[in-house]
């Protein structure tokens, strides 16, 4: 394979990666252990008959491998768990992947109820579109333990698979109309653009402050808005809208322009149905500067 005919590859092994870890850090190192594995099969004079198929085999099992080691951690994770936010305009060529409901953080955070197989198999079939066979050659099973695993997840997402109807000119303006509402710390111009079951989650990781449990229902989550809004402008914190995993967001930032956090919002049926704000600072890490919520905010970074 030519230089070029790898490097075309590193869209999709990160599509893969990403979307089995819901993490740009580990998922750029998943890839570039996978892209070293596939220049060491080329220098070797092997002959990659689908080069596409090698990709998605080396990167599905490296990322296996992490999910398996990281397991513990998450289970332990200090409040929600929510992924790296992954903007829609990131320059870098290969994170230029195709957005779609699996990409979305809502359902990203939902795959989390899978084990590492469980994720591989599932997505391997419902985005990479993969029959059985090549599905088992991957995962290192048969066609029957691949239809059954498949099964398995589908049952244990259908209760908590969000609503998505995907990005357009409607959700834009109700993108448009929510951040405005919220920008006002207007609660009434809230409650209208959320549904009535929204739920709000933070993920701070034991690192920024953030609520320990979702919060559920549209007066109850406009409030809390609308107080951290207050709450910002008193230490004069900015806003920039810039959407991340094909969903509207907004970046909010220190003064000095220090990335604080980034609220994801979800829209399906005509309201904002999920919610969310990222404030690990080592899941902003890879967005650029962070700053310290704890010592722009006070409070504990585990509240």
């Amino acid at each position: 394979m030519t230089d070029e005919a790898q490097a075309a590859l590193r869209p999709l092994m990160f599509s893969v990666a990403y979307r089995m870890l819901g993490s740009v850090v580990e998922a750029e190192d998943v890839v570039q252990d996978a892209y070293v594995r596939l220049q060491e099969r080329t220098v070797s004079g092997e002959e990659i008959r689908n080069p596409d198929a090698f990709a998605v085999t080396v990167t599905t099992r490296l990322a296996i491998d992490v999910l398996r080691s990281a397991r513990r951690t998450r289970e332990v994770y200090v409040g929600p768990w929510m992924p790296e936010p992954l903007p829609d305009d990131d320059a870098d060529p290969a994170h230029r992947i195709e957005r779609d409901e699996t990409l979305s953080f809502a359902f990203l955070a939902v795959l989390e109820r899978l084990g590492p197989v469980e994720r591989a198999v599932f997505l391997l079939r419902e985005v990479f579109t993969y029959d059985y066979r090549a599905i088992g050659d991957v995962v290192d099973r048969d066609e029957a333990a691949c239809r059954q695993i498949l099964h398995r997840a589908k049952a244990r997402l259908a209760e908590r698979r969000p609503r998505f109807d995907g990005v357009d000119e409607r959700d834009s303006a109700l993108a448009d109309a929510f951040f405005a509402a919220l920008e006002a710390g207007d609660v009434d111009g809230l409650v209208d653009r959320l549904a009535d079951d929204v739920v709000f989650y933070g993920d701070g990781g034991g690192k920024a402050p953030a609520i320990q449990h979702p919060m559920h229902g549209a007066l109850a989550v406009a409030r809390f808005l609308a107080g951290l809004v207050r709450r910002g402008s008193r230490v004069g914190v900015r806003f920039e809208r810039r959407s991340v995993n094909g969903a509207p967001a907004l970046w909010v930032r220190a003064p000095d322009g220090a990335l604080l956090s980034v609220l994801m919002v979800e829209f399906a049926d005509g309201s904002a149905q999920v919610v969310a704000n990222q404030l690990n600072p080592e899941k902003l890490a890879h967005l650029g500067p962070v700053g310290d919520t704890v010592a722009l905010f006070g409070g504990r970074p585990e509240a």
